[in-house]
């Protein structure tokens, strides 16, 4: 049974749209009436997320930003601000899945690339929603911290390290906003059939042959199957959540502690 979500006369605010969750999220929030800023990089996979959104009713816009760049991410929040008007919802979810290989055999570009986005792109996020949601009373950020955000995984350090720190900075922030009717959550996704996830182990094949034999529920999660707990997180049916990494993984993390 699908869950019908409300967002009409909402503005939304979206980094990390073009593929993937992001993508399958803007969708979702597009047919529950949301008015949509979009983000990320890619301009033709823009283009065609924004035919899609429009095709569905939605007013929608999409900018090509890199989450990396502080004066572009301080600009790309001006735009929608003036925009939307207000942001009622912004979900942060840029991220690369890096170099897979043991930790000595990564350079500090390896390092760098993975902290940059996954890290410092939801700080350089939350740097400007925060002031604006107090301006205008309250509001809901999601950010995505992934199912290696709360368990280590081999050859894969430095992604888990700036998984692990994205739940650090939704705890601390949300302590920060809890007066101000400001609600920060992460999301943190097992395996989801999206590009991260065959870039990491090499194809989709390799993915499915790796992650699926650790999944108690047998699958890959489809990308909008993490959307609706977007949606959820960022609705009034979450309204006393705040705070919270909610893993949404088939069991995998309860698998995993169980064997530890």
């Amino acid at each position: 049974m699908q869950v019908t979500y409300d967002f009409s006369g909402k503005g939304v605010l979206l980094i990390g749209a073009t593929t993937g969750i992001g993508r399958a999220t803007a969708l979702a929030f597009a047919r529950a009436g949301a008015s949509l800023y979009t983000s990320g990089i890619g301009a033709a996979q823009g283009e065609s997320l924004l035919t899609e959104l429009r095709d569905l009713g939605a007013d929608a816009v999409f900018e090509e930003a890199d989450v990396r760049d502080g004066s572009a991410m301080a600009a790309l929040h001006r735009n929608a601000f003036d925009r939307l008007g207000r942001v009622d919802v912004a979900f942060n979810n840029a991220g690369v899945s890096g170099k897979t290989a043991p930790v000595q055999d990564l350079e500090d570009a390896d390092y760098d690339l993975l902290m940059d986005v996954n890290l410092k792109g939801i700080f350089n996020g939350l740097r400007h929603q925060v002031p604006h949601m107090i301006e205008h009373g309250g509001g809901a950020i999601v950010n995505t911290s992934s199912l290696f955000g709360v368990m280590g995984f081999a050859t894969t350090a430095v992604y888990c390290a700036s998984k692990w720190g994205v739940i650090g900075l939704t705890n601390s922030v949300a302590l920060e906003v809890a007066r101000k009717n400001i609600r920060v959550n992460a999301i943190a996704p097992g395996s989801v059939m999206t590009p991260l996830l065959t870039d990491m182990f090499g194809s989709a094949q390799g993915a499915r042959d790796t992650v699926i034999p650790m999944i108690p529920m047998g699958r890959i999660s489809d990308p909008a199957e993490i959307a609706q707990l977007v949606l959820f997180l960022s609705s009034d049916a979450a309204s006393f959540i705040t705070g919270q990494a909610v893993v949404i993984d088939g069991g995998g993390f309860v698998a995993g502690a169980d064997q530890l």
